[in-house]
């Protein structure tokens, strides 16, 4: 099995198996987003782990109220639950030839398994971008056994150019949207100059 690195200094796409050539003859590819084992911060929070932090956090400050906290919670189900991935799917769909998106019916699909992210922080003019640590593979969709091609990104870290950065939920948008460019780089631009 051949192993390909390619570095973007902080951002590292490790190809583990396969190769783009199956994209080819492609108009589409779905899209899919897990966060099953998913780690946080530097402490390799659980999910719960994280969220009770931030809970306690946000109360902590005197202006803060438990509505506070459930509009925060409430904008971080939303990100997971629908705005990580639009934000992945603008970053890929920005150098694609084929369209990524969710509900096709496309012969593949990429499953993107966050297994470690870094909400970065804001303080003012002063700001941490986020980071993601994924899996991703391209599975037949009808069999998503069959694993066609897995890479793993490697810290990809946000850049600070969507409207919600301020937020965690909106730096971590910005690692997506960056994983997505990033994955569709170089050697997916090859298979189609063949």
């Amino acid at each position: 099995m051949a192993m390909t690195t390619i570095a973007f200094g902080q951002n590292d796409l490790k190809f583990i198996s396969g190769n783009f050539d199956f994209i080819k003859d492609q108009t589409e590819i779905n899209v899919q987003l897990k966060f099953d084992n998913t780690l946080y911060q530097v402490e390799n929070m659980t999910e719960a782990q994280y969220l009770e932090k931030r809970k306690k956090d946000v109360l902590a400050n005197p202006k803060k109220t438990e509505a506070d906290w459930e509009k925060w919670y409430g904008e971080w189900e939303r990100f997971k639950n629908s705005e990580y991935l639009k934000y992945f799917l603008k970053g890929a769909n920005s150098k694609s030839k084929i369209v990524f998106g969710n509900d096709s019916k496309a012969k593949y699909t990429l499953i993107i398994d966050a297994k470690w992210i870094y909400a970065g922080w804001h303080a003012g003019i002063v700001a941490e971008e986020a980071k993601l640590t994924s899996n991703m593979k391209f599975v037949e969709t009808d069999d998503p056994t069959k694993v066609v091609m897995e890479v793993e990104g490697e810290k990809m870290l946000g850049r600070r150019e969507n409207k919600d950065f301020v937020m965690e939920y909106g730096r971590i948008a910005a690692a997506y949207e960056v994983t997505g460019r990033r994955l569709i780089g170089k050697e997916f631009k090859k298979v189609f100059r063949k």
